[in-house]
């Protein structure tokens, strides 16, 4: 089941967060500063998956931006993995060459897309069509 799902550029400053599980703001803060200074430390030849407190962190590194999925200790890494290049495909699908700009001033489209892909902490859609679904009906009724 995935706990939290980040997005952090490459100063460390949170694009996006979504916590599946209830973490108190205090809590959240040092939790995202530990993970994204964990994630950032790391070179490109490491391994993408981290051992972190109870659960695993699960990252890729797009251009300047860097998606974090943090998981128990039962969930797949692969698939997590996998599922992390899927969000950002859905993404360039939607905004032809997704970048950081285009997240930071259309946040509320972003955790549309995310909340297609994810229920309560679970995959439950992976159809690039299906996930865009709903907000090609949104901007064609915000068109006419």
């Amino acid at each position: 089941m995935i706990k939290f799902f980040l997005m952090v550029n490459k100063q460390g400053q949170t694009r996006l967060s979504k916590y599946y599980e209830h973490v108190e703001i205090n809590k959240r803060t040092l939790l995202e500063t530990e993970v994204i200074k964990s994630c950032l430390s790391r070179s490109n030849e490491q391994c993408s998956f981290i051992e972190y407190k109870d659960f695993k962190l699960i990252y890729r590194q797009y251009a300047a931006l860097f998606i974090v999925v943090g998981v128990n200790d039962t969930e797949n890494e692969m698939a997590i993995y996998e599922f992390i290049h899927n969000f950002v495909e859905v993404l360039d699908d939607y905004f032809s060459r997704v970048s950081e700009l285009d997240i930071m001033f259309n946040l509320d489209k972003v955790h549309i897309i995310l909340d297609e892909m994810v229920l309560n902490g679970c995959i439950v859609e992976t159809n690039r069509a299906r996930i865009l679904a709903p907000l090609l009906i949104l901007d064609k009724m915000s068109d006419s």
